[in-house]
Protein backbone atom coordinates (compact mmCIF):
# COMPACT_ATOMS: atom_id res chain seq x y z
CA UNK A 1 0.00 0.00 0.00
CA UNK A 2 1.50 3.44 -0.99
CA UNK A 3 1.00 6.75 0.98
CA UNK A 4 2.21 10.22 -0.28
CA UNK A 5 4.84 11.58 2.46
CA UNK A 6 2.47 13.43 4.70
CA UNK A 7 0.35 10.27 5.29
CA UNK A 8 3.37 7.73 5.71
CA UNK A 9 4.93 10.33 8.18
CA UNK A 10 1.60 10.86 10.26
CA UNK A 11 1.50 6.91 10.44
CA UNK A 12 5.15 6.45 11.54
CA UNK A 13 5.19 9.39 14.06
CA UNK A 14 1.33 7.68 15.42
CA UNK A 15 2.77 4.01 15.53
CA UNK A 16 6.44 5.64 17.26
CA UNK A 17 4.43 6.92 19.82
CA UNK A 18 1.39 4.35 20.79
CA UNK A 19 4.97 2.21 20.86
CA UNK A 20 6.42 4.26 23.44
CA UNK A 21 3.41 5.56 25.40
CA UNK A 22 0.61 2.95 24.88
CA UNK A 23 -2.11 4.70 24.71
CA UNK A 24 -4.08 6.28 21.73
CA UNK A 25 -2.90 8.97 19.45
CA UNK A 26 -4.86 12.39 19.38
CA UNK A 27 -4.47 14.74 16.49
CA UNK A 28 -3.13 17.12 18.71
CA UNK A 29 -0.49 15.32 19.89
CA UNK A 30 0.84 14.68 16.45
CA UNK A 31 0.05 18.40 15.49
CA UNK A 32 2.91 19.58 18.19
CA UNK A 33 6.04 17.65 16.48
CA UNK A 34 7.79 19.59 14.49
CA UNK A 35 8.96 16.82 11.95
CA UNK A 36 5.13 16.86 10.82
CA UNK A 37 4.95 20.89 10.78
CA UNK A 38 0.91 20.79 10.06
CA UNK A 39 -2.22 21.98 11.68
CA UNK A 40 -3.95 19.66 13.90
CA UNK A 41 -6.89 20.05 11.10
CA UNK A 42 -4.92 18.88 8.55
CA UNK A 43 -3.69 15.72 10.53
CA UNK A 44 -7.00 14.46 11.47
CA UNK A 45 -7.98 14.36 7.88
CA UNK A 46 -5.07 12.31 7.17
CA UNK A 47 -5.69 10.22 10.15
CA UNK A 48 -9.47 10.23 8.78
CA UNK A 49 -8.10 8.81 5.07
CA UNK A 50 -5.52 6.35 7.15
CA UNK A 51 -8.55 4.91 9.36
CA UNK A 52 -10.74 4.33 6.19
CA UNK A 53 -7.72 2.27 5.07
CA UNK A 54 -7.82 0.10 8.19
CA UNK A 55 -4.68 1.42 9.23
CA UNK A 56 -5.63 3.02 11.92
CA UNK A 57 -8.49 2.67 14.56
CA UNK A 58 -9.68 4.21 17.51
CA UNK A 59 -10.33 2.07 20.01
CA UNK A 60 -13.07 3.94 21.82
CA UNK A 61 -15.50 6.95 21.01
CA UNK A 62 -13.74 10.29 20.96
CA UNK A 63 -10.04 8.49 21.64
CA UNK A 64 -7.30 8.78 19.28
CA UNK A 65 -6.49 6.14 17.54
CA UNK A 66 -4.09 3.24 17.52
CA UNK A 67 -2.41 1.59 14.80
CA UNK A 68 -4.33 -1.62 13.29
CA UNK A 69 -2.53 -4.85 12.02
CA UNK A 70 -1.99 -3.52 8.84
CA UNK A 71 -0.63 -0.09 10.05
CA UNK A 72 1.92 -2.06 12.00
CA UNK A 73 2.45 -4.41 8.34
CA UNK A 74 3.32 -1.13 6.46
CA UNK A 75 5.42 0.08 9.11
CA UNK A 76 7.84 -2.68 9.69
CA UNK A 77 8.01 -3.35 5.50
CA UNK A 78 8.13 0.63 4.91
CA UNK A 79 9.27 2.64 8.19
CA UNK A 80 11.73 0.58 10.15
CA UNK A 81 15.33 0.01 9.71
CA UNK A 82 16.86 -2.00 12.60
CA UNK A 83 18.47 -0.08 15.29
CA UNK A 84 22.32 -1.00 14.69
CA UNK A 85 23.74 -2.34 18.19
CA UNK A 86 26.66 -0.81 19.66
CA UNK A 87 30.11 -2.56 19.17
CA UNK A 88 30.12 -3.10 23.24
CA UNK A 89 26.71 -5.03 23.08
CA UNK A 90 27.24 -6.89 20.33
CA UNK A 91 30.91 -8.03 21.98
CA UNK A 92 29.36 -8.61 25.43
CA UNK A 93 26.67 -10.96 23.79
CA UNK A 94 29.43 -12.66 21.27
CA UNK A 95 31.22 -13.57 24.56
CA UNK A 96 28.13 -15.47 26.31
CA UNK A 97 27.92 -17.79 23.29
CA UNK A 98 31.47 -18.30 23.72
CA UNK A 99 31.05 -19.61 27.04
CA UNK A 100 28.89 -22.67 25.63
CA UNK A 101 30.51 -25.12 23.74
CA UNK A 102 27.73 -28.38 23.97
CA UNK A 103 25.41 -27.93 21.07
CA UNK A 104 22.16 -28.45 22.67
CA UNK A 105 23.23 -25.87 25.66
CA UNK A 106 23.76 -23.27 23.15
CA UNK A 107 20.41 -23.96 21.46
CA UNK A 108 18.73 -23.80 24.60
CA UNK A 109 21.32 -20.43 25.92
CA UNK A 110 19.82 -19.02 22.45
CA UNK A 111 16.15 -19.03 23.43
CA UNK A 112 17.11 -17.40 27.37
CA UNK A 113 19.33 -14.65 25.44
CA UNK A 114 16.12 -13.55 23.37
CA UNK A 115 14.13 -13.39 26.43
CA UNK A 116 16.32 -11.56 28.26
CA UNK A 117 17.07 -9.02 25.91
CA UNK A 118 13.69 -8.06 24.84
CA UNK A 119 11.97 -9.15 28.37
CA UNK A 120 9.28 -10.70 26.31
CA UNK A 121 9.60 -15.16 25.03
CA UNK A 122 12.26 -16.76 23.14
CA UNK A 123 11.93 -19.55 20.95
CA UNK A 124 13.94 -21.74 19.04
CA UNK A 125 13.35 -24.18 16.82
CA UNK A 126 15.82 -27.58 16.91
CA UNK A 127 17.29 -29.22 14.08
CA UNK A 128 14.95 -31.71 12.34
CA UNK A 129 16.03 -35.17 10.94
CA UNK A 130 15.07 -33.54 7.56
CA UNK A 131 18.03 -31.29 7.35
CA UNK A 132 20.10 -32.17 10.62
CA UNK A 133 23.22 -34.66 8.70
CA UNK A 134 24.63 -38.13 10.34
CA UNK A 135 28.38 -37.74 11.08
CA UNK A 136 29.39 -40.79 12.60
CA UNK A 137 28.10 -43.72 15.25
CA UNK A 138 30.62 -45.41 17.67
CA UNK A 139 30.08 -48.54 19.45
CA UNK A 140 31.38 -49.24 23.02
CA UNK A 141 30.88 -52.32 24.99
CA UNK A 142 29.19 -51.70 28.29
CA UNK A 143 29.09 -55.87 28.75
CA UNK A 144 28.48 -59.35 27.11
CA UNK A 145 25.01 -58.08 26.25
CA UNK A 146 25.34 -54.25 25.82
CA UNK A 147 26.60 -51.55 24.20
CA UNK A 148 26.68 -47.66 24.55
CA UNK A 149 25.45 -46.18 20.86
CA UNK A 150 27.44 -42.69 20.22
CA UNK A 151 25.35 -40.49 17.53
CA UNK A 152 27.33 -37.71 16.22
CA UNK A 153 25.42 -35.41 13.70
CA UNK A 154 26.87 -32.72 11.63
CA UNK A 155 25.77 -29.61 13.78
CA UNK A 156 28.09 -31.14 16.88
CA UNK A 157 25.07 -32.78 18.92
CA UNK A 158 26.19 -35.93 20.63
CA UNK A 159 22.96 -38.70 21.53
CA UNK A 160 24.12 -41.83 23.89
CA UNK A 161 21.72 -44.81 23.86
CA UNK A 162 22.10 -48.19 25.85
CA UNK A 163 21.28 -50.65 23.96
CA UNK A 164 20.79 -54.53 24.48
CA UNK A 165 22.21 -57.05 21.49
CA UNK A 166 21.37 -61.04 21.47
CA UNK A 167 24.61 -61.86 21.31
CA UNK A 168 28.29 -60.37 22.67
CA UNK A 169 30.91 -58.67 20.32
CA UNK A 170 34.46 -57.78 20.84
CA UNK A 171 35.66 -54.53 20.95
CA UNK A 172 37.70 -55.11 17.21
CA UNK A 173 33.98 -56.08 15.64
CA UNK A 174 32.53 -52.81 17.03
CA UNK A 175 35.17 -50.83 15.66
CA UNK A 176 34.98 -52.55 12.39
CA UNK A 177 30.66 -52.54 12.26
CA UNK A 178 30.77 -48.43 13.22
CA UNK A 179 33.49 -48.03 10.24
CA UNK A 180 31.19 -49.93 7.74
CA UNK A 181 28.40 -47.68 8.85
CA UNK A 182 30.34 -44.49 8.34
CA UNK A 183 31.43 -45.73 5.42
CA UNK A 184 27.94 -46.29 4.41
CA UNK A 185 25.90 -43.13 5.13
CA UNK A 186 28.14 -40.16 6.43
CA UNK A 187 26.75 -37.23 5.18
CA UNK A 188 22.86 -38.11 4.74
CA UNK A 189 20.19 -36.85 6.40
CA UNK A 190 18.87 -38.92 9.50
CA UNK A 191 15.80 -38.96 7.85
CA UNK A 192 17.68 -40.38 4.58
CA UNK A 193 19.30 -42.80 7.03
CA UNK A 194 16.45 -43.91 8.29
CA UNK A 195 15.42 -44.69 4.40
CA UNK A 196 18.31 -46.56 3.41
CA UNK A 197 18.60 -48.55 6.82
CA UNK A 198 14.89 -50.21 5.69
CA UNK A 199 15.69 -50.70 2.41
CA UNK A 200 19.41 -52.23 3.16
CA UNK A 201 17.93 -54.29 6.18
CA UNK A 202 15.42 -55.76 3.80
CA UNK A 203 17.50 -56.71 0.96
CA UNK A 204 19.11 -60.12 0.78
CA UNK A 205 23.05 -59.36 0.61
CA UNK A 206 25.28 -62.28 1.64
CA UNK A 207 27.97 -59.82 1.49
CA UNK A 208 26.60 -57.93 4.21
CA UNK A 209 28.38 -59.26 7.26
CA UNK A 210 26.13 -61.01 9.95
CA UNK A 211 28.31 -57.89 12.42
CA UNK A 212 27.45 -55.22 9.77
CA UNK A 213 23.54 -56.13 9.97
CA UNK A 214 23.31 -56.05 13.61
CA UNK A 215 24.98 -52.74 13.28
CA UNK A 216 22.30 -51.41 11.33
CA UNK A 217 19.93 -52.87 13.58
CA UNK A 218 21.60 -51.09 16.35
CA UNK A 219 21.75 -47.78 14.61
CA UNK A 220 18.08 -47.88 13.08
CA UNK A 221 16.96 -47.69 16.86
CA UNK A 222 19.16 -45.21 17.64
CA UNK A 223 17.96 -42.75 15.33
CA UNK A 224 14.08 -44.19 15.77
CA UNK A 225 14.77 -43.18 19.65
CA UNK A 226 16.46 -39.54 18.53
CA UNK A 227 13.53 -38.99 16.35
CA UNK A 228 11.20 -39.68 19.46
CA UNK A 229 13.06 -37.52 21.72
CA UNK A 230 13.20 -34.39 19.42
CA UNK A 231 9.06 -34.50 18.86
CA UNK A 232 8.81 -31.29 21.54
CA UNK A 233 11.14 -29.63 18.88
CA UNK A 234 10.69 -26.08 20.40
CA UNK A 235 12.58 -24.13 23.55
CA UNK A 236 10.79 -21.63 25.18
CA UNK A 237 12.10 -19.21 27.35
CA UNK A 238 10.64 -16.61 29.23
CA UNK A 239 6.83 -16.78 28.31
CA UNK A 240 5.92 -15.74 31.99
CA UNK A 241 7.47 -12.63 31.21
CA UNK A 242 4.39 -11.81 29.02
CA UNK A 243 2.34 -11.55 32.15
CA UNK A 244 3.94 -8.43 32.69
CA UNK A 245 3.32 -6.93 29.18
CA UNK A 246 -0.16 -4.75 29.53
CA UNK A 247 -1.23 -5.39 26.23
CA UNK A 248 -1.78 -9.08 26.71
CA UNK A 249 -3.27 -9.05 29.91
CA UNK A 250 -6.69 -10.49 29.14
CA UNK A 251 -7.43 -14.03 30.89
CA UNK A 252 -8.35 -15.24 27.91
CA UNK A 253 -5.79 -14.05 25.31
CA UNK A 254 -3.31 -15.71 27.94
CA UNK A 255 -5.01 -19.08 28.13
CA UNK A 256 -4.82 -19.07 24.52
CA UNK A 257 -0.90 -18.01 24.47
CA UNK A 258 0.33 -20.42 27.13
CA UNK A 259 -1.86 -23.38 25.75
CA UNK A 260 0.19 -22.56 22.39
CA UNK A 261 3.50 -22.66 24.13
CA UNK A 262 2.32 -25.73 25.78
CA UNK A 263 1.41 -27.73 22.67
CA UNK A 264 3.41 -26.50 20.28
CA UNK A 265 2.09 -27.19 17.66
CA UNK A 266 1.81 -23.86 16.11
CA UNK A 267 5.34 -22.70 16.89
CA UNK A 268 6.35 -25.52 15.17
CA UNK A 269 4.31 -24.78 11.72
CA UNK A 270 4.98 -20.82 12.54
CA UNK A 271 9.09 -21.07 12.51
CA UNK A 272 9.18 -23.79 10.32
CA UNK A 273 7.69 -21.53 7.61
CA UNK A 274 10.11 -19.05 8.31
CA UNK A 275 13.35 -21.24 8.06
CA UNK A 276 12.41 -20.89 4.31
CA UNK A 277 12.60 -16.66 5.15
CA UNK A 278 16.15 -15.09 3.68
CA UNK A 279 16.72 -12.81 7.09
CA UNK A 280 14.55 -11.86 9.49
CA UNK A 281 10.44 -12.62 9.12
CA UNK A 282 7.84 -10.67 11.36
CA UNK A 283 4.64 -12.24 11.49
CA UNK A 284 1.87 -9.48 13.13
CA UNK A 285 -1.28 -10.59 14.56
CA UNK A 286 -3.86 -12.83 12.68
CA UNK A 287 -1.22 -13.29 10.06
CA UNK A 288 0.46 -16.17 12.01
CA UNK A 289 -2.78 -17.97 10.93
CA UNK A 290 -3.10 -18.79 14.78
CA UNK A 291 -6.15 -17.90 17.03
CA UNK A 292 -3.74 -17.83 19.89
CA UNK A 293 -1.16 -15.42 18.61
CA UNK A 294 -3.62 -12.89 17.24
CA UNK A 295 -2.51 -10.25 19.54
CA UNK A 296 1.17 -10.88 19.37
CA UNK A 297 4.06 -10.69 16.58
CA UNK A 298 6.39 -12.68 15.75
CA UNK A 299 9.58 -12.18 15.07
CA UNK A 300 12.16 -15.01 13.84
CA UNK A 301 15.29 -15.45 11.91
CA UNK A 302 17.24 -18.77 10.66
CA UNK A 303 20.18 -20.62 12.25
CA UNK A 304 22.66 -22.69 10.03
CA UNK A 305 25.95 -24.61 10.26
CA UNK A 306 28.51 -23.81 8.28
CA UNK A 307 25.52 -22.29 5.53
CA UNK A 308 23.33 -25.04 5.87
CA UNK A 309 19.50 -23.80 7.27
CA UNK A 310 18.83 -25.74 10.19
CA UNK A 311 16.12 -24.21 12.29
CA UNK A 312 14.89 -21.04 13.40
CA UNK A 313 14.95 -18.73 16.47
CA UNK A 314 12.51 -15.68 16.93
CA UNK A 315 10.31 -13.72 19.86
CA UNK A 316 7.22 -13.66 20.56
CA UNK A 317 5.97 -10.54 22.57
CA UNK A 318 3.02 -8.58 22.17
CA UNK A 319 2.42 -6.26 18.44
CA UNK A 320 2.76 -3.52 20.51
CA UNK A 321 6.81 -3.82 20.53
CA UNK A 322 9.91 -1.98 19.96
CA UNK A 323 10.26 -3.59 16.30
CA UNK A 324 13.35 -2.13 15.28
CA UNK A 325 15.07 -3.02 18.69
CA UNK A 326 13.73 -7.03 18.22
CA UNK A 327 14.41 -7.47 15.07
CA UNK A 328 18.24 -6.22 15.32
CA UNK A 329 18.59 -8.56 18.35
CA UNK A 330 17.16 -11.54 16.68
CA UNK A 331 19.23 -10.95 13.85
CA UNK A 332 22.79 -10.73 15.51
CA UNK A 333 21.40 -13.63 18.03
CA UNK A 334 20.86 -16.08 14.51
CA UNK A 335 24.28 -15.05 13.41
CA UNK A 336 26.10 -15.61 16.81
CA UNK A 337 24.38 -19.13 17.21
CA UNK A 338 25.28 -20.10 13.44
CA UNK A 339 29.08 -19.30 14.23
CA UNK A 340 29.16 -20.63 17.54
CA UNK A 341 27.38 -24.04 16.11
CA UNK A 342 30.00 -23.83 13.18
CA UNK A 343 32.83 -23.90 15.54
CA UNK A 344 31.54 -26.54 17.65
CA UNK A 345 30.83 -28.79 14.86
CA UNK A 346 34.38 -28.08 13.47
CA UNK A 347 35.70 -29.20 16.86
Amino acid sequence: MALDSRAENVLKNLVEIYIQQGQPVGSGTLAKLPQLGVSSATVRNVMSDLEQLGLIAAPHTSSGRIPTSQGYRLFVDSMVKASTLTQTAISELSARFEQETDPQALLAHASDVLSELTLFAGVVLLPNQSVTRFHQLEFMRLSESRLLAILVTDDGRVQNRVLTTAESFSDSELVSAANFFNRRYKGNTLDDVRRLLVQDMHRDNNEMHRLNKEAMQAASRVIAEEEASNESDVVVSGEQKLLDVPDLCQIETLQKLFDAFKTKRDLLDLLDRSMKANGVSVFIGEESGYSALGECSVIASPYNVDGKVLGTLGVIGPTRMAYDQVISVVDITSKLLSQALSKSASR
